[in-house]
């Protein structure tokens, strides 16, 4: 028995003498082994022991603590000053906090009771039948059942439906872990999943009768994402269950291709048509999420919707930072602008032509933390929907296996064995509580600027730093007119209303401070 392990130290250095695929190893057998160990675990190295608490990506460790303590309703304050370089350091953002605003001070409710509507009716403009203003400026992001877990899926909807915002289906169509009590933007891809035929067509009918049996409150025409824009995606065949097939209306067993782009539309003209279209049969508010390359597309849409009468009520706008889905390395790093380029550019175009009072905005791309969502609210989003920092929420750890069917915490994988360990009515609390703590936070970071809520905050009041003594608004550096990234006056003047009113209304609920037991 005193032999066993040397005899396997001697199989596995034959082994490696012999094999011819690792010079390393025919080099240095068994000890050349450990520098494979090391690079495996490599990423829990350099999140565990090596990084600093501002420096890891895509989330350094300081922002995924902020995320997991808000969900745990524990302390998220951070002590002895920022880890932010603003000495040596280019690029920070600063909010313009006002000694004298018009807001009164008066928001003092715990996350739980963060109220936060979307400053626009969601199809309004248009006269969509089922129009209807959103609860909530934060909302869930578009995450498939397939690319996450079944549990996960529903942990995301019961937290959607506990926090009141709306959750995004996603293009692999709606599962019965959509039906948990949220509210749904049903996402049309290019594979038209849930809302085909047999042959794999778009089906009018079947998005109806989808739309009929399904909390579906609006619907989103997907162009593109900021992970890989134009280049479509493959489900491989050992991931297509039973239940994923019979969701998305394919067959079992056989890779599930999405394609890289729509064959219902072809050009801005047909796209609108499709719009109005899905419109008509559904009554239902329709939009489109896209990421930011070419201009010219933008420029004919908003021409196109200036000119004709047809258009969408809401742009979603995702940042080439990337996000939930996998892609090559090439378009992580270098296909589509990120949010905040490609998303002022985009914003600039329609507000030229007038027409961005008619449209509600929606960014995407690393914006579920304050200080991102607040500067997309300065450029003029009105709303911010959240992904990877929602999976942080139900458990994530930034493993960055999302891609290999190995999630440690059962968020981003099929493997059963895997995803039975979350829970998804306790990671479901977790992810409302960190949707209101989200919103808490920018109620708070709105007061301080002075106004009633983030949408009211515009470009003048943050700017970047170049130097530690020069700096620019976000007015300059992106160009902006006077007027542009705020709503109009008259949505302005119903934000206050709606502000005030809530607040009122929690006082006389409530009574006095001293009446209180």
């Amino acid at each position: 028995m005193a032999l066993a392990p040397l005899a396997a130290v001697a199989a596995v250095a034959a082994h490696d003498l012999l094999q011819k695929r690792h010079a390393l190893l025919r080099n240095f057998p068994v000890i050349g082994h450990g520098r494979y160990l090391l690079e495996a675990i490599g990423p829990e190295l350099r999140q565990y022991i090596v990084a600093s608490n501002d420096e890891e990506r895509p989330f350094s460790r300081d922002q995924r603590r902020w995320v997991y303590a808000s969900s745990k309703l524990q302390n998220n304050y951070f002590g002895f000053g920022t880890d932010n370089d603003l000495e040596h350091g280019t690029g920070n953002v600063i909010l313009h906090h006002k000694t004298f605003g018009r807001s009164p001070a008066s928001h003092g409710h715990p996350a739980q009771e963060a109220w936060l509507p979307c400053g626009k009716v969601l199809g309004g403009p248009r006269g969509r039948a089922a129009a209807f203003r959103p609860e909530s400026v934060v909302n869930i992001s578009a995450m498939s059942f397939g690319s996450l877990s079944g549990a996960a899926i529903e942990a995301l909807n019961r937290g959607a439906a506990l926090a009141g915002c709306l959750h995004n289906t996603g293009e692999g169509a709606v599962s019965p872990y959509h039906r948990k009590g949220g509210e749904l933007v049903f996402q049309v891809g290019t594979a038209y999943f849930g809302c085909r035929d047999e042959a794999g067509r778009f089906s009018l009918d079947r998005l109806k009768e989808l739309v009929d049996s399904a909390p579906v409150r609006a619907l989103e025409i997907k162009l593109s994402q900021g992970a890989k824009p134009g280049l479509g995606g493959v489900l491989p065949a050992a991931k297509v269950s039973a239940e994923i097939a019979a969701t998305r209306g394919i067959r079992e067993g056989e890779d599930c291709i999405s394609p890289p782009r729509h064959t219902e539309f072809s050009d801005v003209d047909s796209l609108l048509d499709f719009a109005e279209r899905l419109a008509d049969a559904t009554g239902l508010p329709v939009g489109l999420k896209s990421a930011v390359g070419d201009l010219g597309f933008w420029r004919d849409l908003a021409d196109a919707m200036q000119n004709t009468g047809r258009g969408l009520d809401f742009i979603t706008i995702d940042g080439g930072e990337g996000g939930t889905g996998a892609a090559p390395l090439i378009f992580s790093d270098a296909v589509s602008l990120p949010f905040r380029l490609g998303f002022a550019r985009m914003y600039a175009i329609f507000a030229e032509r007038g027409i961005q009072d008619d449209i509600v905005f929606v960014g995407a791309g690393k914006l579920g933390l304050p200080d991102n969502a607040m500067i997309a609210f300065a450029l003029g989003v009105d709303m911010v929907n959240v992904g990877r920092e929602a999976m942080l929420a139900v458990g994530c750890i930034q493993a960055q296996k999302c891609h290999t069917d190995e999630c440690p915490t059962g968020v981003a994988t099929q493997n059963a064995w895997l995803s039975h360990g979350l829970d998804p009515a306790l990671k479901s609390v977790r992810v409302a509580n960190y949707l209101r703590t989200l919103r808490r936070d920018l109620l708070k970071v709105a007061e301080v600027c002075g106004v009633e809520h983030p949408a009211m905050v515009g470009p003048g009041d943050a700017e970047v730093l170049d130097t530690l003594t020069a700096g620019r608004s976000l007015r300059e550096v992106y160009g902006y007119q006077p007027g542009w990234g705020v709503p109009s006056q008259s949505d302005q003047d119903t934000l206050v209303r709606l502000m005030r009113s809530h607040d009122e209304a929690e006082v006389a609920v409530e009574g006095p401070p001293e009446t209180q037991a």
